[in-house]
């Protein structure tokens, strides 16, 4: 029997993220960024357990990627739609970045990341203190 996860948080982007912008989108300029947020909002998918980070998405869902949190070294987090959702860029060992765009309640997600990722890799909790 294996070991059971804990879901802290599965689901998509936030809706703002799509909402914004679809109306940036009525003007020519802005309608690659409407593309993209439909896309996100109908395939992008994200789940943060106890244990790893997953992210489907591409085009029709078709891609996964898994990290764990002993593999993570710096993570940055951007507020994005007055603070209501934001970016993440996961770093890994080996130079690997992992985009996580539109993420609701991304502050709460950070620092339960940030919590998993301390307690696998002391170097990264070292660096939170300073």
């Amino acid at each position: 029997m294996g070991i059971r996860e804990e879901a802290f948080y599965e689901g998509g982007p936030h809706i703002g993220d799509l909402i914004l912008n679809i109306l940036i989108g009525l003007t020519v300029v802005g309608i690659p960024l409407t593309v993209g947020s439909i896309v996100r909002a109908l395939w992008l998918r994200y789940r943060i357990t106890d244990r790893r980070i997953s992210v489907t998405g591409g085009w029709m869902g078709r891609q996964r990627s898994d990290i764990i949190y002993a593999e993570v070294v710096k993570i940055v987090k951007v507020p994005r739609g007055f603070g209501l959702w934001g970016d993440m860029v996961v770093t890994l060992r080996d130079g690997t970045r992992l985009e996580l765009r539109a993420i609701p309640k991304f502050r709460e997600i950070y620092d339960f990341i940030s919590e998993k990722v301390a307690a696998k890799n002391p170097t990264f909790a070292a660096n939170l203190k300073n």
